[in-house]
């Protein structure tokens, strides 16, 4: 099935604009720093943006990966800097945030694939901002996961997120340097280190329902129990077309299951993400 030309009116967002979101924007980027959220093409950034948050996208905006759903940059990226924990940092302080979330391109260029960077950027918010919640969601740490969730675990984050992104028979194609077991195995371990493992899933690759529920099932045998399920939306006309698009009843349908298999926090919508409300807690 080819991509569905028109999107339904739930859809539709806002385009981003107003004073707050001119005002994060320029900060950000005054810093050199990177969001998921501009990188990405989230949805939600005018909301969030306008609300005065942002999730941190740091070692870079190139990827070494090459999904075919993420409109993220891929190919070669940079060394890191070395100085973007502490920007990142200064730029949670100047927002006033009272959560804020890291995030990563994949970086299997590094021997620890960015360990390093997630934790002096933690520390670095926990030095300037004390009392500031810290969501980190990590790449998959291929080869490197236990020592690297070791250094990551000294520094206290308040939550661990690893998105599984999609199901598993459908991991080949659109995760092809991925591995669906690895997934599992980090939130696990995440969770068995005393962290709330949390996690995201993104539907309308032409999966059922039977097998969201399947993944739904293995995220919670992991001992994940804080979730988001959102709608897949094209990126760029390079990446994999949307198969379907799921009805804001369907996403209710999918929270209900998720709540009666014992996921504690859950965020199930069209236009959610895995940073969605995040500090909603």
């Amino acid at each position: 099935m080819g991509t569905l030309k028109r999107k339904p009116e739930w859809l539709k967002f806002r385009i981003p604009g107003g004073s707050e979101f001119v005002r994060v924007n320029r900060l950000i980027r005054e810093r050199g720093l990177h969001t998921v959220c501009v990188e990405a093409g989230c949805p939600n950034m005018g909301e969030c943006f306008g609300m005065g948050t942002a999730t941190f996208l740091i070692l870079g905006d190139v990827c070494t990966r090459n999904c075919a759903y993420c409109g993220i940059a891929k190919g070669s990226p940079q060394p890191p800097d070395v100085d973007e924990p502490r920007k990142v940092a200064e730029a949670v302080k100047l927002m006033g945030l009272k959560y804020s979330v890291i995030t990563s391109v994949t970086r299997d260029d590094l021997a620890d694939s960015g360990a390093g960077q997630f934790a002096s950027t933690v520390l670095q918010i926990k030095e300037s901002c004390p009392g500031t919640g810290i969501e980190l969601l990590v790449p998959d740490f291929k080869g490197r996961m236990e020592s690297s969730l070791d250094e990551i675990s000294e520094t206290g984050p308040d939550v661990i997120n690893h998105n599984i992104e999609v199901v598993r028979s459908r991991f080949g194609k659109l995760r092809p340097l991925g591995d669906y077991d690895l997934s599992l195995s980090l939130i696990a371990a995440a969770a068995s280190r005393g962290f709330e493992a949390k996690s995201g899933l993104m539907v309308g690759f032409g999966e059922t329902l039977e097998e969201i529920y399947s993944t739904l099932r293995d995220l919670r045998d992991a001992g994940c129990v804080s979730l988001t399920v959102g709608q897949y939306l094209t990126p760029d006309r390079n990446s994999c077309p949307v198969e379907r698009y799921y009805s804001p009843d369907e996403f209710d349908v999918i929270a209900e299951y998720a709540r009666s298999i014992g996921f504690q926090r859950v965020m199930s919508g069209p236009l959610v993400r895995s940073s969605y409300h995040a500090a909603d807690r």
